[in-house]
């Protein structure tokens, strides 16, 4: 599909560590999903080193393509090497000039740090100084850790946000960044977004691509651009119109949830996490679970969401048998019988969870999660599940999963939440 014309936007997250490995950035996919829900397309997302002319190299390249927008990430600090402000200055021909009112905001907040460890004196206060240095008609936003944000305003464009590299920091300061006047106006002109999603489970991205390629043979689809992402073993499909191609999208959205309506999950964007969550809640029923291969990654799945504590009454990690046995009531004779690694063991932690719980819904796993311990009858990424409830319904299924260790661990993840949710639907698994 065509691209969209949209406003065009760009993320750059600095700081050598991201280069290195040593962490994972969550700011560069955190704020190239704001943008895009904004109505901009994101032209890029690139990660510097704290090194000056590769953050200027980065800023040229998003001006060079025509970005009207571009957000950075990083560099905000009082050492050394945190010289966002600086580049970015040079780069809007703004000179720095200290903030009075901004550098007695961050000595108020660093008195606080300087009673408590004794670190004060005039290293605190060149770090707050340099922290307090904003680019000639910028607009500084309050800090909420100890270093500020800045919008600058390039002539020409592009308007240039600067955000703090800590994750809690740049999400608790984006509300003002969107606040601030240079960045009201740009948005004025920016169109709505439109954008519209599907998630399928256990829909292959060919098949979507069949059906596009039908839809398209008859209608001009160019409009609408189209992207499809594996993620949670989920396809997710969505749907981009540009300007004035919303009714487009709609009627390609449309058609998608119908044709493929057996193993739609969604269409309108809530993930499976969310749907299980509101679907227990109206049921008012509560989950426990009985793993095995997982080792507790389902309870961990289904507690991630705030509140979950309306519906989730419970876990037992029962990974060996005398586990299984001891905490969840699988009968030993089952297991010396079936194996460890079977349906039957699988309803025995299920319901053996659901009672010592006394949930409403119960779900056992129990898997061959490699790299050894398969066999030809029950290889690796075999792996058997069961959600047994109290009014009846009992769902199985004993998949055999891809991938090493981890994939299978987290693919049976996935299998458990969406066997939870046709649970909680009412409906049988596909």
């Amino acid at each position: 599909m065509s691209a969209v014309n949209r406003p065009r936007a760009a993320v750059v997250v600095t700081g050598s560590e991201l280069l290195t490995g040593a962490i994972l950035d969550r700011n560069g996919p955190w704020l190239s999903r704001e943008l895009t829900g904004l109505g901009f397309e994101v032209a890029h997302l690139q990660l510097v080193g704290d090194r000056p002319d590769d953050l200027v190299r980065a800023l040229d390249r998003a001006l060079v393509d025509g970005c009207e927008l571009i957000v950075t990430s990083g560099g905000l600090g009082p050492t050394a090497d945190d010289l966002t402000a600086e580049v970015v200055a040079a780069f809007a021909d703004a000179p720095l000039e200290l903030d009075e009112a901004m550098y007695e905001r961050i000595a108020a907040i660093l008195a606080g740090f300087a009673a408590r460890t004794g670190f004060g004196g005039p290293a605190l206060d060149a770090a707050n100084r340099k922290q307090a240095m904003v680019p000639r008609g910028a607009v500084a936003l309050d800090p909420v850790g100890t270093a500020p944000g800045l919008v600058v305003p390039r002539p020409g464009g592009p308007l240039v946000v600067v955000l703090p590299g800590p994750p809690r920091e740049l999400q608790g300061m984006w509300p003002a960044a969107l606040a601030a006047a240079p960045v009201v106006d740009l948005l004025a002109g920016v169109p709505a977004a439109e954008a519209r999603s599907l998630r399928y489970f256990g829909l292959p991205e060919s098949e979507i691509a069949a059906t596009l390629r039908e839809i398209g043979a008859d209608r001009d689809l160019s409009g609408v651009e189209v992207t499809t992402c594996l993620r949670r073993s989920e396809l997710e499909v969505d749907l981009r119109p540009r300007p004035g191609a919303g009714d487009v999208a709609a009627a390609l959205h449309a058609e998608l949830a119908l044709r493929h309506a057996r193993h739609l999950v969604s269409a309108d964007g809530a993930s499976t996490d969310e749907l299980l969550a509101t679907a227990l809640r109206e049921r008012g029923w509560t989950v426990a679970t009985g793993e095995s291969c997982t080792g507790g990654m389902l309870a961990a799945r289904l507690v991630d969401l705030a509140g979950s504590s309306d519906y989730v009454a419970g876990g037992v990690v029962a990974y060996s048998n005398s586990a299984k046995t001891g905490l969840l009531g699988v009968p030993a004779e089952m297991i010396a019988t079936h194996g460890a690694v079977s349906p039957e063991v699988a309803r025995a932690l299920a319901d053996g969870a659901r009672e010592r719980f006394g949930a409403d819904v119960g779900v056992g796993i129990t898997g061959v999660a490699g790299p050894g311990g398969g066999s030809e009858a029950k290889p690796v990424g075999y792996v058997c599940f069961c959600v047994t409830t109290a009014d009846g319904q009992v769902l199985a299924r004993d998949p055999l999963l891809p991938g090493g260790r981890t994939d299978i661990r987290e693919r049976s993840t996935d299998v458990g939440m969406h066997l939870l949710l046709r649970a909680a639907r009412g409906s049988q698994p596909a």
